[in-house]
């Protein structure tokens, strides 16, 4: 295990677009002090797409728009906090290395250690140099935001032959499924403010439609992949209901769960003239003013989530939720004494 300071060391980018780069022209020598690295790559076939620790999210068909936003796992599950990727060439760890155990650093018992678990002294075989091109050094990334577990990944460099998968009791190598799950975290949908009729204020006892736009309620998707061991993985996130809390106890929700299943990929039904006393397929009846104030009516759009593969793998991931609070104001109906 390598103290903190050599495993929080830098992050190389890998770029993952089809015809940006060849493989083994992947890796540069660069480093750079932080845990995480991003740049946008262009490739041949327009594709944009992002680095983030070895890995590159394609979100070009991601939800868009200035409320669009991450899901939250409707359970305790999340998306892995650090990973595995490849991140060295023979001649990049040594270059690497090298400096740091020449300035001692990390003391001279360690460093010998060092030197001798990487064979640095043979000048043909040293850190794996026969095998230049053959395979990768992987190392540990961090998510930016360092949630829960991101110092968890704590193996030190090891080395991965090309066409050969991590080693088993490396938890969050990057694999088709870790992949799926990195490209969970990149998914951003559309805002879930709903649209009501009536629009500016409703009122007591009269039933509000709510709706979503439906053209922008569509499935969304995120590419991650990593070129240089020529594997990848797509999430999509498909939207299967919108639920509403009406923001007080004295209310009534349509349907009576506060569920909208959604029919024919609309979520809710537009309010048309005539359909004032009707009950919405999708709403909320306010059975008491708001007085000078607002009630905060609460929507959330569940999205369920299923992603594939490299070699045909796929399957499912925690459905996730996304939601937004907005203001309702809801009068008393005006009676008028003749």
């Amino acid at each position: 295990m390598l103290p903190a300071m050599v495993v929080a060391s830098t992050c190389l980018s890998l770029v993952a677009l089809p015809g940006s780069a060849r493989a083994d022209d992947i890796l540069d020598g660069n480093t750079q002090n932080s845990t995480t690295e991003q740049r946008a790559e262009t490739g041949d076939d327009g594709t944009v797409g992002v680095t983030v620790g070895g890995v590159v999210f394609d979100r070009s068909k991601n939800g868009s728009g200035d409320s669009a936003g991450a899901l939250a796992s409707s359970t305790s599950w999340s998306p892995p906090p650090c990973w595995y990727a490849p991140k060295y060439t023979p001649e990049q760890l040594q270059e690497h290395l090298e400096p740091i155990w020449e300035a001692g650093s990390t003391g001279y018992e360690w460093d010998a250690k060092q030197r001798d678990k990487y064979n640095a002294g043979d000048e043909e075989k040293g850190f794996n140099k026969d095998k230049t091109g053959k395979g990768y050094w992987w190392a540990s990334y961090v998510n930016k935001s360092y949630p829960p577990g991101w110092d968890s990944c704590d193996e030190d460099y090891f080395w991965v032959d090309t066409g050969d998968a991590p080693p088993a009791n490396v938890e969050n190598a990057v694999t088709p499924e870790v992949l799926a799950e990195l490209a969970y975290a990149e998914i951003r949908v559309p805002g879930t403010e709903v649209t009501l009729a009536p629009a500016e204020a409703t009122k007591v006892n009269l039933p509000t439609w709510a709706w979503l736009d439906g053209a922008e309620f569509k499935p969304v998707s995120v590419t991650a992949s990593v070129e240089a061991i020529g594997v990848q993985a797509t999430a999509t996130a498909e939207p299967v209901s919108l639920s509403i809390e009406p923001g007080t106890e004295d209310a009534e929700t349509h349907p009576a769960s506060g569920v909208c299943e959604i029919n024919n990929g609309r979520i809710g039904e537009a309010y048309a003239k005539g359909k004032a006393n009707e009950t919405p397929p999708c709403g909320v009846t306010y059975l008491r003013s708001s007085g000078d104030g607002s009630y905060p009516l609460q929507a959330t759009v569940t999205w369920q989530i299923h992603w594939t593969g490299s070699g045909g793998a796929g399957g499912d991931l925690p459905d996730g939720t996304f939601g937004a609070t907005q203001d309702v104001v809801v009068q008393e109906i005006q009676a008028v004494n003749r």
